[in-house]
């Protein structure tokens, strides 16, 4: 094998593949799939075709949610004999919301090398076109199926200002864009995203109000990626030089000097020092015969 050359002997891959459009997939990501000694698939079967097609000739062992405990062993085991093994979800990224999150802890824990190639997302791909907020982001991925764990996830994510990124599927949908009406109002921003990268790819918002209208008469179909605005940051109260003074005087009261008080002011209220202490001086001010440090 020429140096540097994939699938290396006894590496762990991690392949993306189309979430849609079967063009998206890498040239790198057919070369792996193509050579790999071992393919874990979700689902061997949803996965056939696109591996027949690539002229893929390795073992296809199943890897899901159901078969970890007993599979992971396996494919380390595997790895152990130089074997090379190549890891696939049925669409998209192995790793996010499935099993390869699992296999890859174990395969550093074990020493093994582990390469992610890269490939479509519905979560990154979602949130791109979403219009929304990109720079800070939480991923949830899909929530907890009910009880109180679900109530307090929905209720952290009304209250975080980031844009939030989650899965859900078809028959659940509804229930949660009301959950998060509940928790959020009709006017947060949302966007239900499906069929991404494929012909018929729709989204559906600006906001809640307006997705829940939408799929109250229209079925959901397919599996849904949403991206939810962040909550508004509290508005900055102003406050006026009267009430700065007041701020101060209370802490020289409390047996501060004019300096200490000014110092502690600033820390608290993101004013600089100076221009609190300056207030201290002001025509009509008392600082209680407190001086400077």
């Amino acid at each position: 094998m020429k140096q540097g050359a994939e699938p290396a002997p006894g590496v762990l891959y991690l392949v993306g593949t189309p979430i849609g459009h079967l063009a998206d997939l890498s040239e790198r990501a057919r070369s792996v799939l193509a050579g790999a000694d071992v393919i874990a698939c979700e689902d061997t079967r949803h996965s056939g075709q696109l591996l027949s097609s690539l002229g893929a000739v390795g073992k296809r062992l199943s890897f899901h949610q159901h078969n970890t405990r007993g599979r992971i062993p396996q494919l380390l085991e595997l790895l152990s004999q130089h074997q090379s093994v190549a890891v696939i979800s049925d669409a998209g990224l192995p790793g996010i919301s499935d099993p390869g999150e699992e296999l890859v802890a174990a395969a550093r824990e074990a020493g093994r090398q582990v390469i992610c190639i890269p490939g479509p997302c519905a979560a990154t791909t979602a949130l791109v076109s979403s219009g929304l907020p990109s720079g800070r982001f939480c991923f949830e991925g899909f929530l907890p199926a009910k009880g109180k764990d679900r109530r307090e996830r929905l209720k952290a994510i009304a209250a975080d200002p980031r844009t939030t990124v989650l899965y859900e599927a078809p028959h659940r949908l509804l229930k949660l864009i009301e959950e998060l009406s509940d928790h959020c109002g009709g006017e947060r921003p949302l966007q239900v995203a499906r069929e991404l990268t494929k012909r018929h790819e729709e989204q559906v918002g600006p906001t809640i109000a307006a997705a829940l209208t939408h799929f109250s008469s229209h079925k959901p179909q397919g599996e849904f990626t949403l991206v939810l605005g962040g909550a508004q940051e509290p508005a900055a109260i102003e406050h006026d030089d009267q009430h700065w003074l007041e701020e101060l005087n209370k802490l020289i009261h409390q047996g501060l000097s004019a300096n200490a008080a000014a110092k502690q002011l600033a820390q608290s209220s993101g004013r600089a020092k100076r221009e609190l202490y300056a207030l201290l001086h002001t025509e009509g001010s008392t600082t209680d015969g407190q001086g400077s440090d």
